[in-house]
């Protein structure tokens, strides 16, 4: 597919990014990698196209996580044309009906099934294993089988240039922050948006609201309205539903969104958006099984593939903000920048990253701090 810019400034005079990837490369896949599999589940009917399908959790056509995956779904159907017949659900929870779900799409003939919320992953593995010759992907788990990968997003790139400019931003110097739950993959958010804001605003505090929950517009308004109590004058989230930023709009309280630029939810208020791509990784995912070289190797990428962005930024940041993103950003796709490069200390006083080393992808994979500028301790439960 067609190269794309990765951060989408409104600025005239922002300065391009550089697009050639080279220097050293991080390791791009979550986990200790298995073997790629030598066995490609899907054969591909000569006579008929590929029958693909896509599981989503929540409604398809919001500016949130569902919406940004659905988007690459229309991307392949384009590419592919009649190579391919796709099937999408929507709103499927992550409970007993997923299971119900995956398994009827493997019996209806899909040959590639991509899952792409974190909770289907242990109803994928036992459908899995009744249907070898099916391709499952999984989107944000960990586990593996023959026939089963998992893929996701180094989001916590996008959260370190969103965290530079809402720290350029405040004038409370309180930023606030929704999360869903307290896991490595939010924690690893929090804590780069954190270390972003910090690298232009040292007095910046980040204080966070959870609410145990991916997708509950209530508690996600709610919680917003919380931290605008507590005078966070901008607020960014990782929850999966529009209402952060539809709170912030009606509140005029600048926002920063999650999965996708929310314009539509707060076209006056969006500063950016913390967005993730994955139009690129399907549309190559589907070839390699088109292909048969598909291999179970998880996948961890972030902005030298194409997989995350900081999209729609204002055209008021100032121009300095503006390009310290840029240059920095153009530093990750080269692998010569970490948001995780220490001295990384946590806000107990602890250091977790001596000073001149970078986090490995272990370390990351079992973050269960906070760096110092968080408010508060991580929950226990």
């Amino acid at each position: 597919m067609q190269k794309r810019t990765l951060i989408k400034v409104a600025v005239a005079s922002a300065t391009a990014l550089l697009l050639t990837a080279c220097g050293k490369e991080e390791p791009k896949t979550a986990q200790p990698a298995p073997a790629a599999s030598s066995a490609p589940a899907a054969k591909v009917d000569a006579s008929g196209p590929l029958k693909v399908a896509f599981v989503y959790v929540s409604p398809a056509n919001e500016e949130g996580w569902s919406s940004q995956h659905d988007k690459a779904r229309q991307a392949v159907e384009k590419h592919f044309g009649d190579k391919i017949k796709v099937t999408w659900l929507e709103n499927i929870p992550e409970n007993a009906d997923a299971e119900r779900v995956i398994r009827d799409l493997a019996t209806q003939g899909n040959k590639l099934i991509f899952a792409t919320s974190f909770g289907y992953m242990n109803s994928l593995m036992k459908v899995a294993k009744e249907f070898p010759d099916v391709i499952f992907e999984h989107a944000t788990g960990y586990k593996t089988d023959k026939n089963v990968t998992n893929y996701t997003a180094r989001f916590y790139e996008s959260r370190y240039l969103a965290g530079k400019l809402a720290g350029a931003t405040t004038k409370t110097n309180i930023l606030g922050y929704v999360a869903a739950f307290p896991i490595p993959e939010v924690l690893r958010g929090i804590n780069a948006y954190t270390l972003g804001a910090r690298s232009v605003n040292p007095n910046v505090e980040v204080r966070v609201v959870w609410t145990s929950s991916w997708y509950d517009p209530g508690k996600e308004t709610d919680a917003t309205k919380s931290l605008i109590g507590q005078k966070a004058d901008v607020i960014t989230h990782h929850t999966n539903s529009t209402a952060v930023a539809a709170t912030c709009e009606e509140a005029k309280v600048p926002v920063i969104s999650y999965n996708s630029a929310m314009k539509k939810a707060a076209p006056t208020m969006l500063l950016a958006g913390v967005v993730h791509l994955w139009d690129e990784y399907y549309t190559k995912r589907i070839q390699m099984v088109l292909d048969g070289t598909w291999n179970n190797t998880p996948t961890w990428g972030g902005a030298p593939e194409h997989m995350i962005a900081l999209e729609a930024v204002t055209p008021n940041a100032p121009k300095a903000v503006v390009d310290d993103i840029n240059a920095t950003m153009a530093k990750m796709e080269k692998r010569e920048f970490h948001p995780f490069t220490g001295p990384i200390v946590t806000n107990e006083g602890k250091t977790v990253v001596p000073e001149g080393k970078v986090a490995t992808d272990q370390e990351l994979l079992n973050m269960n701090y906070f760096v110092q500028g968080v408010a508060g301790k991580v929950p226990t439960n």
